[in-house]
């Protein structure tokens, strides 16, 4: 609706309206109660009513047409036998019942006979009677016309005209139904009834007013689409043809805005033919000129024109033409029809178009303006005209469009920028581009047809020939006249953001354009032809495109366009630097303009170079230009784009061909000028601009004389200035980094490098700082500064030989120098070497090994190689390391060593350090590793049996750094071939030889007295090397960790010796605590190490010396320290054990077994009162425990699983700690554990992980047993000694672990040994558990009883089934072990054999006397176990009488009786069906739940029918039966039914609607209950959208009766506040609210009943009374008496007001939407007035404002929050 239609009245229970509605209604009622009083003591009209009720009952009986008619004979005859009476009894049910007689499915007999009922009815009625009871009648017979026979129409117009006419203004209200009821019968022209159905249409118009009829007709054509082309049929015959002048207002009325709606509805539909129509009567009685359209608002004239518009969009041509007949009027020539277009439609399509563009509809996609105008352009007269006035507007907002939607890429919008641009005649569009951009370049900072020119050129395709060869040379040389003239006139022009633009674009289009196009220009027409070359660029292009201009300045003849372009160039880019020179520097636009113009310039001189076949002669002086420019570079503010650019261009021209007068810049002031200001730029903070400026230096450089740019650099890093000397050294460094190896910068920069590698060794630390920092960041090639050093090193001066010496049986290769050398030289260049190859680190490996000799350019180089005897196919590092190795195994001659040798070792210290820094990279060959590692082993070995303690650090660190070599080859790289069987290690992949001596000079290194000072660096050796290079050196840690085991042994022997007295007075050896904390650190860090990788190698080198055996031993951990506690009872079961199991896992055994003796036996006790050595011992005994702690301790973080398993089976296999008698051992043992391991809980949960990995079967197993020779039954033992030392709280700790294992065991169907161990230990936390609080929570009380229970039965049942077997006593141990439960054995398999290993092991250890024993014992031991410990705590653990008494009886049964089996009885677990509809699902779940339950009533056919035979509509015949819960009962059942329709798609349970309606029906007939009448229309509203509305035709006539007498009997009583009935009215009115916002088809005929759907609605005429029924409810209800506040707390929720509804917005093309969606529950009719009052007014707004739109989203949400009562 219009802003400026009239205000909507609201109702108002006061004045005359609300007085004459309450007289009409209390007239009504009381004729109605009259005409009751007259017939209610006549005992004829009591038979009567008896008669009409018994016929009314017949009708449940029928079940064919042929009973229809039969009982509507029966109806008729009744009612012909009381002609007497002019009332209908029950006529509220007979109408509905003739309304179904009317269903079209019904044969023409059914109909005809219900049409004389209803003849026979309104006769008996009269006039008075039909207009007082007109909704009963009229809801029958409106939508029947529709569908009638040919035969049956004539009886129902008769009735119309008879009966209904008569009625004149009494049919005001019913006027758009009664229009709806006929217009199907002007469907065809040539129809039987076609005239009949208009005369009658006429007449109705006359019963009220022409304008309220036709309004109607308007509103006909908004609502429904289904009658707009029979309306227009109807208004094609009746509405006038009117000329421009001529007022319509007279015939359709004020609301302009309502016809407007109406037409753009049509215009807009899908059918062709309506929108045909439509176009027509636009053409008849509403052309664009009229005064109509004129008068209209703004808006309601663009809604117009937007439909109009959008039939182009069908693509036809009848379409077409109409339209364009609409917007050019109906002359025929071209120019009138331009001239009509421009005065009267141009405007606003212009507008329209414009503001869709801008603004586009959500109804509509974003190219619809677009397309619409592509489309317009086919009409000439259209399309040029509106390309004048649109063009501009419709690219900006496309442009907007695709920017904004840049990321997502929309195809849509892409393609209809291209095709519009393509659309448009170019001419047209480039004339109003340049147009546009001299407005912008005159304007201040006003760049929109700029920005759009770039747009365009940038976004869309310019492949037009036309364009790119004519338009945009044009465009480019007249702009760049313009922009001459500008900055001429005022320099400072160009920092204006128009210009700096203006210059960007110039850019661009010069891209487009073929440069030959710029020689000519294209022709003008013959008036101005033959001055076009006395007309410059700029007023060339006027007159090109028809512009008016005048020249200021006229100039001589344009020979060359291009010419006046390049000079024009010129002129404005030296206008610019002059202008930059003499403000320094001048605004950041000026020189941004500067930039641009330079870039353009540059481009054209390229192009004009490289394109252009003759010499162009411009008037322009080159030195002049040249030194403006130059100027320029000395200005501090300006920027590297712009100094890039300016030489750039400077070089450009120096190399032109093309151009002439030539520009040349040999001169050396030229030089130096260009590249001082390119070094500032090679500053560290400036490297975005490094790459350029060193391409620009050496382009200068070739372009110059030789050495003038390295003479320039060598004197500006000689310079007295510390600063200017760091800056040249960074400036050099950038260029030497960034220039290409091709170049030879250690040819051609020679000088300036010296000086850089002389800062390497610089006293200076700036200067230090200044050449490290260049070494670091600025070194490009390593081999460009090692080709110098390597030549020096390579001098012929240094002489040696080849020597064989012999060291203590072994043979060392070296070499001797035969003569002196300037060994001082030497050594300066290796440190030189040092640090670059430092500072290189991989890097120079990297380069030095790819990089072969044979690439040098330095010939004499390679002289010098070839003289050493070293291949030039061999890279530089290995050149390199063979230099460094022969000075390293070079020695002086004896006569020689007194003067050299001092020399010669640092020397050798430096070359160490020059190899160990390169092996240490990684990138070495493996021949040149090979080479070198058995000479410094043999250099190692040397020193230690030498005593020389001086290079053993470096050598071992530099061995270090071999190995790492060796092994990255042997794991990582590709490994060579085998090179000797001999003392190789390798198995499978493994490659990597250890050297036959480094194990024993190891051994040697640590273990000889007179190497101890430097020990330390021995095992540091190992402890890093053994952890880098796994498993290279995996061997060698198994025979130190031994060693060092026994060093440990014995150095505890001695501190145990040393605490009791000894009678000599002698002190014994002790070592110190450091001592102590050194072997155990080494230790602590072998024994990790051992277990990071398993060696696969299970034998060592022939060469390796053979370890010592420890002596006598005992198999206990006390057994370790000889002759102290225990006798020499050693035995080797142990040690058979772990012949299994990897070296590492065997000296991680061994290392657990000593730390464990330190850890119990180190623990001080003196108790021989006060000695002086007691404190000494005391800290040794206190940092030694300590450390040992902290041992253990890391040890488990690493290995907890393997340390765990260690420690217990220590603890198995020493028969002290077993023993009763040591009580400091075993509480040593289980301490360790509490220290080890945090919580209790963690410590049962590793020891049940441990249990469960050897329970689960072997190729069931996630991983592998940690130790092999410990058995779950050991496990089992420590686990439950474990458990007896927890207290009460711990034991809740443990709780969740242990009983998940033994559930595990209790699922298991075979009984297994580990079963009764798991219930000993069961029983044990049971006792503990029951002691606490902890046993009334209920999970663990059932967790107890279930799991004991089960356990205990399966103990039982074993010890019943073995008893049975007669041959079970004799079954070994290792049957026993694997007991299955089965008569026969098992299968015998790997994990047999393995358990035969771990029995057999097991059965010889001395202190199995002290296990109990799995044979033939087991059911005994479980039988005494029973006796003495599960039988006593069964009351305890069960709890239940019963389960003790199932447990009990199990027990007699199974022990007391062996002779009787149980049979099994498998668990049945019956599945569960629940409910989830209502009580699981909340409200957002619901819509995800959707997709569940329609799948389960797709997939069950049987539950749509099952659920509705729930719903009983008979009471139950049970006296005792809760009428209320069944009430509730069957609502229930109905909102899950409506759950269940919701879930559906449109139509997916059409098939079960009549069972649907048929309960339904049953429901609203036989159960009165308002609390299941509100789910029925629940019901009825989900059904109404999940339906297609023609479904439910027959279901109408049900719901409209019910709706009616459910509000009718509102009039006659109003319900109490707090009455059940409130909550079916408001059910009632959420269906209705639904019916007015969906608007179908079928319901429209109907909703005059309830709701005003004319323009009554708002403009209510004179003397109106309310007829609809909400209109008459609203007068009802406010009339009410306002009662007395409630309280609040018996509200429940706030009083609805009008401003709690949700009233439909009015903006335009708002969605429609229900006006109750927020309302769920009343107390008071009160709470409706608001929807009462305001029903009909929204209605008529909605269907005003929102063209048909539903917003379906919420009118779901709303169902759905009924549904689960807003939860």
């Amino acid at each position: 609706m219009s802003s400026k239609s009239p205000a909507i009245p609201q109702t108002s229970t006061g004045g005359n309206s609300g007085a004459n509605a309450t007289a009409v209604d209390s007239t009504k009622s009381s004729t109605r109660d009259k005409l009751h009083q007259t017939y209610a003591s006549d005992p004829k009209y009591k038979k009567y009513t008896q008669q009409v009720e018994k016929c009314l009952n017949a009708f449940d009986n029928v079940h064919e047409w042929a009973d229809c008619i039969a009982f509507l004979k029966q109806l008729l005859k009744t009612f012909q036998s009381y002609m007497q009476f002019k009332e209908i009894p029950h006529k509220l049910i007979v109408a509905k019942r003739l309304s179904q007689c009317l269903n079209p499915a019904l044969p023409t007999g059914v109909h005809q006979r219900a049409l004389d009922v209803y003849t026979h009815i309104l006769s008996v009625l009269g006039t008075e009677g039909l207009k007082r009871d007109l909704p009963l009648w009229s809801s029958g017979l409106f939508p029947f016309f529709e569908y009638a026979a040919t035969s049956v129409k004539p009886i129902l117009l008769t009735i119309y005209d008879t009966h209904y006419l008569p009625l004149q203004a009494g049919l005001r209200p019913v006027m758009k139904s009664f229009i709806l009821a006929l217009l199907p019968g002007l469907e065809e022209e040539t129809g039987e009834f076609f005239e009949k159905v208009l005369s009658l249409l006429d007449r109705l118009s006359g019963t009220v007013s022409p304008v309220f009829f036709i309004q109607n007709i308007w509103l006909i054509m908004i609502t429904m689409s289904s009658a707009r082309g029979t309306a227009l049929n109807f208004l094609s015959r009746r509405l006038p043809r009117l000329h421009a002048d001529e007022d319509i207002t007279q015939i359709v009325g004020r609301d302009m805005g309502l016809m407007i709606r109406a037409f753009a509805a049509a215009l807009e539909d899908d059918n062709l033919l309506v929108r045909r129509g439509a176009l027509d009567i636009l053409l008849q009685s509403m052309r664009i000129d009229s005064a109509a359209i004129k008068r209209a608002q703004p808006e309601d004239s663009v809604i117009l024109m937007r439909a109009a518009t959008g039939v182009v969009l069908r693509r036809d041509l009848s379409l077409n033409r109409r339209l364009y007949t609409w917007l050019l009027g109906p002359d025929e020539k071209s120019e009138n029809q331009t001239v009509y277009l421009r005065q009267h439609a141009l405007k606003l399509l212009n507008t329209t178009l414009k503001d869709e563009m801008f603004a586009p509809s959500g109804e509509y996609s974003e190219s619809r303006p677009f397309k619409i105008f592509i489309s317009l352009l086919d009409k000439w007269e259209i399309g040029s005209a509106l390309t004048d006035a649109l063009v501009l507007d419709a690219l900006k907002a496309i442009r907007f469009l695709m920017q904004r939607d840049a990321e997502e890429r929309n195809e849509d919008i892409s393609m209809t920028a291209s095709t519009l641009y393509e659309a448009v005649e170019p001419s047209i569009l480039w004339k109003q581009l340049l147009a546009a951009i001299m407005k912008d370049l005159t304007e201040d900072n006003k760049t929109g047809a700029i920005d759009l020119t770039l747009f365009l050129l940038r976004s869309l395709p310019m492949q037009d020939d036309e364009v790119r060869s004519i338009h945009l040379p044009v465009i480019f040389a007249a702009i760049t006249d313009r922009l001459q003239r500008e900055i001429n006139n005022d320099p400072s022009k160009g920092a204006e953001a128009s210009v700096r633009e203006c210059l960007a674009l110039q850019e661009e289009i010069f891209q487009h354009i073929p440069l030959e196009s710029l020689n000519q220009r294209p022709g003008l027409n013959a008036a101005l032809q033959t001055s076009a070359s006395s007309l410059s660029s700029l007023a060339f292009s006027y007159a090109f495109y028809g512009l008016d201009f005048t020249e200021s300045r006229p100039g001589g003849p344009v020979l060359n366009p291009l010419v006046a372009v390049l000079e024009h160039m010129f002129s404005t880019s030296q206008a610019l630097s002059r202008s930059l020179s003499t403000q320094q520097g001048g605004s950041t636009g000026l020189r941004a303009a500067f930039s641009h113009v330079l870039r353009v310039l540059s481009n054209i001189v390229r192009a004009v170079d490289r394109s252009c076949d003759t010499t162009l002669g411009m008037s322009w002086d080159p030195s002049e230009w040249l030194h403006s420019m130059l100027d320029c570079l000395e200005l501090e503010t300006i920027n590297f784009t712009l100094v890039d650019q300016v030489v750039s261009l400077i070089l450009s021209l120096h190399g032109a061909q093309k151009l002439s007068p030539r520009l040349s810049m040999d001169k050396r002031p030229v030089v130096s000028r260009m590249v001082k200001k390119l070094f500032r730029y090679l500053h560290q903070d400036l490297a975005t601009c490094h790459v350029r400026a060193v391409n620009l230096i050496w382009s200068i450089e070739s372009l110059s004389r030789p050495h003038e740019v390295e003479s320039i650099i060598a004197q500006s890093m000689c310079s007295p200035e510390s600063r200017n000397v760091f800056e040249a050294h960074e400036a050099f460094g950038v260029l030497w980094r960034l220039t290409e190896d091709d170049s030879l910068p250690g040819v051609r920069l020679k000088v300036p490098l010296m000086i850089v590698l002389e800062t390497l060794k610089h006293d200076d630390p700036s200067l230090r700082r200044v050449g490290e920092t260049w070494m670091r960041c600025n070194l490009r090639s390593y081999i460009r500064v090692l080709e110098p050093i390597l030549r020096d090193l390579l001098d012929p001066s240094i002489r040696r030989i080849a020597r064989v010496s012999r060291v203590s049986g072994k043979e060392i290769r070296g070499y001797i120098y035969e003569r002196s050398f300037d060994q001082r030289y030497v050594a300066h260049l290796l440190e030189i070497l040092l640090s670059i190859v430092q500072f290189g680190g991989q890097g120079f490996s990297k380069s030095a090994r790819g990089t072969f000799l044979r690439r040098s350019f330095d010939h004499v180089l390679l002289q010098g190689l070839s003289s050493a005897g070293i291949d030039p196919e061999t890279s530089y590092l290995d050149a390199l390391i063979e230099v460094l190795s022969r000075f390293l195994q070079s020695e002086p001659k004896d006569q020689l060593a007194p003067v050299m040798q001092p020399l010669n070792t640092v020397i050798q210290s430096s070359a160490i350090d020059l190899l160990q820094t390169i092996v240490a990279r990684g990138e070495i060959e493996l021949l040149a590793v090979e080479i070198l590692e058995p000479a410094v082993i043999g250099k190692l070995f040397l020193c230690v049996h030498l005593h020389r303690l001086d290079l053993q650090n470096k050598l071992l660190r530099f061995l270090h750094s071999i190995i790492s070599a060796s092994t990255s080859y042997a794991y990582n790289g590709n490994p060579p071939e085998d090179r000797s069987a001999e003392g190789s290690q390798e198995t499978g992949k493994r490659s990597y030889s250890v050297n036959s001596l480094l194990t024993q000079t190891i051994i040697d290194g640590i273990a000889v007295p007179r190497n101890r000072p430097v020990m330390q660096h021995w095992l540091d050796f190992v402890l890093m090397a053994v952890p880098q290079f796994q498993p290279a050196l995996q061997g060698v840690i198994s025979p130190i960790a031994d060693c060092l085991c026994r060093q440990l042994r014995l150095l505890l022997s001695d501190a145990l010796k040393a605490s009791h007295p000894m009678a000599n007075e002698r002190y014994p050896r002790v070592a110190t605590d450091a001592e102590f904390v050194m072997l155990l650190n080494a230790l602590e860090r072998l024994l990790v190490l051992g277990l990071t990788q398993k060696s696969d190698a299970n034998s060592q080198d022939d060469d390796t010396p053979v370890q010592e055996k420890p002596g006598a031993e005992s198999g206990g951990i006390l057994g370790y320290v000889s002759n102290v506690f225990t006798t020499d009872n050693a035995t080797s079961a142990v040690e058979d054990q772990l012949t299994s199991h990897s070296p590492g896992y065997k000296s991680l055994h061994d290392g657990i077994r000593v730390l464990l003796a330190i850890w119990v036996n180190m623990v001080w006790h003196d108790t021989t009162g006060l000695r002086p050595e007691a404190d000494s011992l005391s800290m040794i005994y206190s940092r030694t425990h300590t450390r040992c702690r902290r041992v253990l301790e890391h040890l488990f973080r690493a290995h907890p699983t393997e340390v765990l398993e260690s420690i217990i089976e220590c603890w198995d296999h020493d028969a002290l700690l077993r023993s009763k008698g040591s009580n400091q051992a075993a509480t040593g043992v289980f301490d360790l554990v509490d220290v080890l391991i945090a919580n209790a809980q963690s410590a049962v949960h590793m020891i049940c992980d441990s249990i469960s990995v050897r329970l689960a079967n072997t190729t069931e197993r996630s991983r592998r047993p940690a130790n092999a020779n410990l058995s779950d039954v050991v496990l089992f033992n420590f686990l439950e000694q474990y458990l007896r030392r927890l207290e009460g709280p711990l034991v809740l700790q443990v709780w969740g672990r242990f009983m998940q294992l033994a559930k595990d065991l209790a699922s298991s169907r075979d009984f297994k040994v580990q079963v009764f161990l798991a219930l000993k230990c069961l029983c044990v936390l049971g006792d503990k558990v029951t002691q606490t609080t902890a046993i009334d929570d209920k999970r663990i009380k059932k967790d107890l009883q279930e799991t004991f229970g089960k356990l205990l039965d399966a103990c039982v049942t074993f010890v019943g089934r073995s008893t049975d077997q007669p041959n079970w006593i004799r079954r070994t141990t290792k049957e026993s072990l694997v007991t299955n439960g089965r008569s026969s054995p098992a299968l015998r398999g790997v994990s047999d054999a393995k358990l035969d290993e771990k029995a057999d092991s097991s059965s010889v250890t001395p202190s199995d006397n002290a296990k109990p024993t799995w044979g033939a014992e087991l059911p005994s031991q479980i039988t005494a176990f029973m006796a003495s410990t599960a039988v006593p705590d069964l009351r305890r653990f069960l709890m239940d009488n019963d389960k003790v008494a199932s447990a009990c009886s199990n027990i007699v049964y199974y022990i007391v009786s062996p002779g009787i089996k149980m049979k099994a009885r498998p668990f049945d677990a019956d599945a569960v069906v629940v409910d989830i509809f209502r009580e699981m699902i909340k409200i957002p779940p619901a819509m995800k739940w959707k997709p569940v339950i329609k799948a389960l009533f797709d997939a069950d056919k049987t539950s749509f029918p099952d659920l509705l035979s729930r719903i009983a509509t008979s009471p139950s015949a049970n006296l005792f039966t809760n009428r209320e819960h069944e009430m509730l009962l069957r609502s229930l059942n109905l909102r899950r039914l409506a759950l269940v329709l919701f879930t559906g798609e449109k139509n997916h349970f059409l098939t079960q609607l009549p069972a649907v309606q048929e309960k339904l029906v049953d429901i609203l007939r036989n159960v009165p209950s308002p609390i299941v009448q509100c789910e029925v229309y629940l019901c009825i509203r989900v059904l109404l959208c999940r339906l297609a509305a023609y479904s439910m035709t027959s279901f109408w006539p049900v719901i409209l009766t019910e709706l009616y007498r459910i509000f009718e009997q509102i009039i006659d009583s109003i319900p109490s506040d707090g009455s059940e009935d409130l909550q079916l009215i408001l059910s009632a009115s959420k269906c209705l609210d639904l019916l007015f916002t969906l608007q179908t088809d079928e319901f429209q005929i109907h909703q005059w009943m309830f709701i005003t759907d004319t323009v009554d609605a708002v403009f209510r005429p004179d003397n109106w009374s309310p007829e609809a029924m909400f209109d008459q409810l609203a007068e009802v209800v406010g009339s009410l008496p306002i009662p007395e506040p409630r309280e609040q707390h018996n509200i429940g929720l706030p009083l609805p007001t009008s401003t709690s509804l949700a009233f439909p917005a009015h903006s335009d093309r708002a969605l429609r939407k229900p006006m109750l969606r927020s309302i769920r529950q009343i107390d008071s009719i009160r709470d409706l007035f608001p929807f009462f009052s305001h029903a009909s007014i929204s209605s008529y707004e909605s269907v005003y404002a929102s063209g048909g739109n539903i917003d379906w989203e919420a009118v779901e949400q709303g169902i759905l929050d009924d549904m689960f009562d807003g939860r």
